[in-house]
Order: structure tokens, then C-alpha cells, then sequence
């Protein structure tokens, strides 16, 4: 097919180079195959969206119940992703609970250390996002900082950390909105992720075991290769539990899994973790040696796999076979109590 090198052409080709969410393609974006993969998500995203609209009827409040859970998981359509997660994540009724309390925090005297480092990652947050950009308008990044410094106000006790501006950022994408973006944040890293971010991250190190627990009875091979190779577990998966798979994943699948995550929880970070290692357990188990098992975690969490989010999304509710809360609670509390045993 002969390019076209026509203004429209050409300028068509800078806008497909950013992705809808604002993010520049890559230079070996394989647009053939995505346009073929979108041409099939697209007709699923028509029906849920009707479905959707049927749903709401208008309501700006859901009820949360097992048809609205069966919805969340098959996806929410992007025009409903701010309401539903707002809703399930019990961020709404604290918003509507503390009327102002956002814009009392910007308004308040600012630590001016806090300050300091989250100006520091302003600029390494999303530079592949055009919306991040100081030339763009609106730019994000003065949202951003809002957003974090609000945020290290509200919750001393977690202030910021690295990892808290790209989930901040995701949000402001989705939302477009920073007093929702906030509480959605109060949401995942008050009640749905707490201590992954606090300065000793015990809820994410305790959970990064949890996961080597699950992995050593689910898929005990993998676990041996690591064994192996002396690999230190917390090597390949920390940065998914950081980022909550910002950066790791396609920006669809991640919005994917935080539509379950803001409605049932962290289970689902074990769910997509486990099926990443299980459907990949073969190309795991061929390394020969640390910088090979390494660079084959990286590789699972791209291809067509992964890209394909709804049947994605379909499997890692089958893949890693039950889970029960149950045993994440029980692990939870041995792994929890290894850890500060081996911290004392």
C-alpha cells in the first residue's frame, strides 16, 4: 500500500502515533496487527458499552451486586470508567463525606521537603505521554503535582514514594478529574493496597512473598528454575506490584485489571501475576542462567498474550485455578511475620 504522503496523510500518522490515552508509539509499533486486534475489540466494546448504557440508564450511582461484578470484569467502557471505579472503590461516599477536603490540603501550608521530591519525578513521569508535556494544553503535570502533594498531606504516614506518580497519572488520564484522582488514590492506597507504600512497603514485600508461595505450589517448576539460578524473587516481580503493571502491560489490559482491582480488590494482582507465570512456564523454565530468567520475565509480559486483553481477562480467572481469600489471609499473616522476624 503506497503511503500517503499528503498533509492529511502525514498528519494522520503523528495522531496514530499516540495511542487514545496520550502515549507515543513506539518506532516498531506493529500497526497491521493492531488494527487487526482492534478491529475484534472494538465490536466487543460496542456491545459492553450498550449494555453499559442499559445499566445506568443515567444513574450516576451503582449498586455494588453480582451482575455488576460479572460487567466490571468483562470491562468498563472508557466514559464509565471514572463513575464505576469511583463507586466500587468506595472513593465516591469519601469524597462526598469530606466536602472541600481536597482543596483544603492545596491550600494549606506544603512540606517543603515533600515538595522537593515529588518535583523531582515530575518530569520522568509518562515522557512518552504527550499530556504530560509542558508544551501540551492542559498539561497533566501541574495536575499531577496537585495530586501528590494533596495526597502527602492527607496520609503523612505514606507521603510519596516512587510508583505514586505513575498510578497518579494513570488516574488523571482516565478521570480527568484531580479531586477524583485523589480519592481514588485515598482508595488504593488507604484500604485496597495498605502499606505497599509507606516507608518500610510491608504490605508490598508481604505480598511479593505471598505471590513466591503461591507460585512454588502452583507452578513449582518455575520456582525450581529460580532456585536454580539463585534468582531472588523480588528481582522479577517487584515493579509489577509497584506500578500495579503501569509500564509493564498495554495500557488496555492495565485499565483492564484495575476496573477488578478497584472492585474486588488486590486478589486480582495474584490473578493476573500467577497467569503470566503459568501460561509461561516453559519459555520460564529454559533459562539457562540470572540474566535469562530475567529477561524472560520480561519478555511474558509482552506479545499477543497480554495484547489481547479481553480473553486476557477471561483467563486469569481460569489459568491460576481457585484462589480463596482464605489462603491469601493466611499466607498473608506467615509470610507477614517472616518478614519483620527476619527485619528484627
Amino acid at each position: 500500500m503506497e503511503k500517503d504522503n499528503s498533509p492529511h496523510g502525514r498528519a494522520q500518522d503523528r495522531v496514530n502515533s499516540v495511542d487514545p490515552y496520550g502515549f507515543q508509539r513506539s518506532k516498531d509499533f506493529d500497526y497491521e496487527s493492531y488494527e487487526e486486534l482492534m478491529s475484534e475489540y472494538l465490536v466487543v466494546l460496542t456491545r459492553r458499552s450498550i449494555k453499559w448504557s442499559k445499566l445506568l440508564k443515567g444513574k450516576s450511582k451503582v449498586q455494588r451486586n453480582v451482575k455488576l461484578k460479572r460487567y466490571v470484569r468483562k470491562g468498563i467502557p472508557n466514559e464509565h470508567r471514572a463513575l464505576i471505579w469511583m463507586a466500587t472503590s468506595g472513593a465516591q461516599d469519601q469524597l462526598e463525606k469530606n466536602p472541600g477536603h481536597y482543596q483544603a490540603l492545596l491550600g494549606a501550608q506544603h512540606d517543603p521537603k515533600l515538595v522537593e521530591t515529588i518535583c523531582t519525578d515530575l518530569n520522568r513521569t509518562f515522557p512518552d505521554n504527550v499530556q504530560f508535556r509542558k508544551t501540551s494544553n492542559p498539561c497533566l503535570q501541574k495536575a499531577l503535582y496537585n495530586v501528590l502533594v494533596a495526597y502527602g498531606h492527607h496520609d503523612p504516614a505514606v507521603g510519596y514514594c516512587q510508583g505514586m506518580n505513575f498510578i497518579a497519572g494513570y488516574l488523571l488520564i482516565v478521570t480527568k478529574d484531580e479531586e477524583k484522582s485523589f480519592w481514588l488514590m485515598d482508595a488504593l492506597l488507604g484500604r485496597i493496597l495498605p502499606d505497599y507504600y509507606t516507608p518500610a512497603m510491608m504490605g508490598l514485600k508481604m505480598d511479593q512473598e505471598v505471590l513466591g508461595e503461591l507460585v512454588k505450589v502452583k507452578v513449582p517448576g518455575v520456582w525450581q528454575t529460580l532456585m536454580d539460578h539463585n534468582v531472588m524473587w523480588t528481582l522479577v516481580v517487584s515493579r509489577w506490584f509497584i506500578c500495579l503493571f503501569i509500564d509493564v502491560l498495554p495500557v488496555e489490559t492495565v485499565l483492564r485489571i484495575w476496573d477488578c482491582l478497584f472492585y474486588e480488590g488486590s486478589k486480582i494482582l495474584f490473578r493476573v501475576a500467577l497467569s503470566l507465570i503459568h501460561h509461561n512456564q516453559a519459555l520460564i523454565q529454559r533459562a539457562q542462567s540470572l540474566p535469562d530468567v530475567c529477561q524472560n520475565f520480561k519478555q511474558i509480559t509482552h506479545g499477543p498474550f497480554v495484547e489481547e486483553c479481553h480473553t486476557f481477562m477471561q483467563k486469569i480467572f481460569i489459568e491460576p485455578g481457585s484462589l480463596p481469600m482464605a489462603t491469601l489471609t493466611n499466607l498473608r499473616v506467615t509470610c507477614r511475620s517472616r518478614l519483620v522476624a527476619e527485619e528484627s
